[in-house]
């Protein structure tokens, strides 16, 4: 029961953040007016599908190899062809679900109720079931021979890809209030990077669990509890020999993947993860302001104000545009050297809060009410 009061109390935090609530004059809260502009990206739906809806769960798409996979909150879960959005198969976990996807192409796992655990191969079939602790709120992770949870009571816990034995367990602290946007992990290799509540960064060995280093992206500050909520918002993106990752009321910044030392970081409040891609970083702050930095030193590159208070997901980096969704259901496409707006798609209306990914040479959004919408740019 503690537990749940506390993270119910959470969730309400993670409310106030989004909209922008901890702010007194709520007339510089409204959502930014979508002013016309002249379209210079030619953007076109390249397919289409449905899954169904996320509820009070986000799950993004993830992709592995030429397939993405996605999964929604009744269960269902199904792989489609990247580039032309085939349906290779779609199932049913058999149970309601609360976070998802993780897959490396031969391995598909999802969290389930109550912490439930399931694992299938890659066409679909069932491999094993386990039971995490606490419930899920963050997508496994799938690498290295091995599927890594973490859930709300901060054990992550590895176990054996084919079999669901077992393998490791990490346990850290649980900070007396987090945010309920679920910090992710990122298999890479060998490593893990896990985004903590509180701020820190650990990258664990997959094989083992032993930590090579743990950092703090963000640092808990304030008088109050509610003022030192500092939690890694959304997973931490590996490139190259960096990984880049920003924190609610704390920092964005890339770090040296084998030592964890600080490449740059910047202050920078946010509740969504970074886009990266080898020259910049992008990040869209708590009020919707969208910022690029360079990724080798930090150096400001460009911000834009144009979707302030828009309710942004996470931005990804895409061809000549960084692409970013908002709260009502539209798809931005910013130009990555000048942040200046390119094109606007339209979607279902509901919140694009999950993260997007970039597969090929298409952009892959997924909805609050579960459209699942490939785009590609010329």
């Amino acid at each position: 029961m503690r537990l749940a009061m506390k993270f119910a109390c959470a969730g309400a935090i993670v409310m106030l953040a989004g909209c922008s609530l901890f702010s007194k004059d709520k007339s510089h809260n409204a959502p930014a007016a979508l002013v016309e502009f002249k379209t210079t990206l030619a953007v076109h739906p390249a397919w289409s599908s449905s899954i169904g809806k996320a509820g009070e769960f986000n799950f993004s798409p993830a992709v592995a190899g030429d397939s993405v996979f996605v999964a929604a909150a009744d269960g269902s879960i199904m792989r489609t062809a990247a580039a032309s959005g085939h349906q290779e198969w779609r199932i049913q976990a058999g149970m309601p679900l609360t976070a998802g996807v993780g897959s490396d192409g031969s391995t598909v796992a999802v969290a389930g109720e109550k912490g439930a655990i399931l694992a299938f191969d890659g066409d679909g079939k069932l491999r094993w079931k386990a039971q995490a602790s606490s419930e899920i709120l963050t997508a496994p992770a799938v690498g290295a021979g091995v599927v890594v949870v973490r859930s709300v009571d901060n054990k992550i816990v590895a176990y054996d890809a084919s079999t669901g034995v077992k393998r490791w367990t990490v346990v850290r602290t649980i900070p007396p209030l987090t945010l309920r946007n679920a910090p992710g992990m990122t298999a890479d290799g060998n490593m893990v990077y896990v985004a903590l509540p509180g701020g820190h960064l650990l990258a664990l060995l997959a094989n083992s669990g032993a930590a090579r280093w743990e950092i703090a992206v963000g640092e808990p500050r304030g008088a109050t509890e509610l003022e030192r909520i500092a939690d890694i918002s959304g997973a931490p993106v590996v490139i190259g020999g960096d990984v880049c990752a920003v924190s609610f009321q704390g920092r964005v910044g890339c770090f040296d993947t084998s030592n964890g030392n600080a490449r740059w970081t910047k202050k920078l409040s946010s509740s969504v993860g970074v886009g990266v891609d080898e020259r910049f970083v992008f990040a869209a702050d708590e009020h919707g302001i969208v910022s690029a930095f360079a990724r080798d030193n930090g150096s400001s590159a460009w911000s834009s104000k144009l979707l302030e208070n828009r309710g942004l997901s996470a931005p990804v980096s895409f061809g000549r545009a960084v692409a970013v969704g908002d709260a009502q259901g539209y798809i931005h496409f910013l130009s990555r050297e000048d942040g200046s707006m390119l094109a606007r798609v339209a979607t279902d209306g509901s919140p694009l809060v999950a993260a997007p990914v970039v597969a090929g040479s298409n952009v892959i959004f997924q909805t609050r009410s579960g459209a699942v919408l490939a785009y590609s740019a010329e």
